[in-house]
């Protein structure tokens, strides 16, 4: 007798630890994929458009707040826009071409990184091919925009931009998409001098474009490229490129552009929420509080059954001495 009740305790002990360490592992699991999507969701706030609205340059504070971001990192430079998409950002440049890949405009660490110049341009764009780099993200986020003129129809509908740089607005005409891998040398010379050099380039471009638009160019003109990495092929590159002008153009999508940014105001105003800001240490703090708090819920309820499991044997005992007595 004494032996059965040592084997059940010991089954039931074992049984408890399989019971415990399964749940351990399922939490933490599921507390390991909650921490992903909080972490990613700060990924991609810091690279909405948003966080640096207040810095744009405008005609009505004519690049004062841009200033004050310059004043943050002096590494900006320039702002791009390109019409129609989410691409809005100020523009960085640095000593290298691997700072600004994991740092922000406002010179902090950030995955989402900058657009950049390459270090080999001139920040007043006076060379003849001037390349920009960004992140290919999800969400529209930096570049992510760029992949979406693989599109026919978002080509064609899709022809202006702007360059703020030198305290002037300036104006790109895209002409040309082209789908590359990063080891296109040719594409990927920045700041070409010679004049046939030039000329080679220029005719790689149109040759090699997966859609382009008669624009005017000459060796004596400005090109931009906007490079950025592209989810149809392993190290392949997304470029769209554009010519630059001393002055600006209109806005096509303005009237559109104007309701889009009163509802991502309103849209950033609701994310302002206490999960957004949350620090790390207190979504860690959160998430073993609520393994404690379920650690002890599932130990309270299977001491419940435990007992009733117990209190049902005791009746199937007594039932069976009762039985022995009658016959006795």
């Amino acid at each position: 007798m004494k032996a059965d009740k040592i084997g059940r305790i010991a089954i039931r002990g074992v049984s408890n630890l399989v019971n415990f360490t399964v749940l351990t592992v399922i939490i933490l699991l599921l507390a390991f994929a909650g921490y992903a999507l909080w972490d990613s969701n700060q990924i991609y706030e810091a690279a909405d458009k948003s966080q640096y609205a207040v810095y744009k340059p405008t005609i009505e504070n004519k690049g004062k707040s841009f200033k004050e971001l310059q004043a943050i990192n002096p590494e900006v430079f320039a702002w791009l826009s390109v019409y129609g998409t989410n691409i809005d950002y100020p523009l960085t440049q640095g000593k290298d071409n691997s700072k600004y890949v994991n740092t922000n405009a406002e010179g902090k660490y950030s995955l989402a990184g900058a657009l950049f110049l390459d270090y080999k341009n001139s920040r007043d764009f006076s060379d003849f091919n001037n390349i920009l780099y960004g992140h290919h993200m999800e969400k529209k986020m930096m570049f992510g925009d760029i992949g979406n003129f693989a599109e026919k129809n978002m080509f064609d509908t899709h022809w202006y931009g702007n360059l703020y740089f030198d305290e002037k607005d300036h104006g790109i005409e895209f002409f040309a998409f082209i789908h590359t891998d990063a080891y296109d040398k040719k594409i990927f010379a920045s700041g070409v001098k010679e004049k046939e050099i030039r000329q080679e380039l220029l005719d790689y471009l149109l040759e090699n474009a997966m859609y382009k638009r008669d624009v005017e160019i000459t060796t004596e003109d400005r090109i931009v490229l906007l490079s950025t990495c592209s989810s149809s092929s392993t190290n392949g590159r997304d470029i769209l490129i554009g010519k630059i002008s001393d002055e600006p153009y209109d806005d096509p999508f303005m009237k559109n552009k104007k309701e889009a940014d009163i509802k991502e105001q309103l849209h950033v105003d609701s994310k302002s929420s206490f999960y957004n800001k949350m620090p790390v240490w207190l979504l860690i703090l959160l998430i073993l509080f609520i393994l404690i708090i379920l650690i002890i819920l599932i130990l309270v309820i299977d001491r419940i059954r435990y007992k009733k499991k117990q209190s049902k044997l005791n009746r199937s005992k007594g039932s069976k001495d009762g039985i022995y007595e009658n016959d006795v």
